[in-house]
């Protein structure tokens, strides 16, 4: 293979990877949330803390990996031999392929901690959205749906 046709599918490899890519922040809602029923509550932030949300691991990171580095392997050498290079290429790309999805997915995030108007205390994370920034003692709003929670700064006046 020459090596325009490596960097290509590379690339190709890397775009498919970060069309996975979901966010976690607050202000992003998936299609099956759309135009459903949410509850919201009202409450105080009490604590903040900074976390990391795991990238996800899909067999597609992996899988593009494999493709990538078998092809790869299988142009190293000539003969009986390139089919051995074609399987060490296969399995390095499935398992570079793996990390590289994971880092791509992976986020900063925070951890609120909110005392809600009923008394209780609840924790949500999620992704720190760009120019969204909490403080304790902020008023948020606690927008639920679906089984999913999002803490959103009060808009109300």
């Amino acid at each position: 293979m020459n090596k325009a046709t490596q960097i290509i599918t590379a690339l190709t490899a890397s775009v498919l990877l970060a069309g996975c890519v979901s966010s976690q922040t607050g202000d992003v809602y998936s299609r099956d949330e759309a135009r459903q029923v949410q509850t919201v509550r009202m409450g105080t932030i009490t604590a903040l803390r900074p976390v990391k949300i795991e990238g996800t691991k899909t067999p597609i990171g992996a899988g593009a990996g494999a493709a990538v580095g078998g092809i790869a392997g299988s142009g190293v050498g000539g003969g009986r031999g390139s089919y051995v290079a074609a399987i060490v290429g296969a399995v390095a790309g499935g398992l570079l392929g793996a990390a590289t999805e994971e880092g791509f997915t992976r986020a900063n995030g925070v951890e609120v901690t909110v005392r809600e108007d009923d008394g209780s205390t609840r924790a949500y994370v999620q992704e720190v959205s760009k120019g969204e920034v909490f403080r304790v003692g902020e008023r948020v709003r606690i927008v639920t749906v679906n089984g999913t929670s999002r803490v959103a700064p009060n808009v109300t006046q």
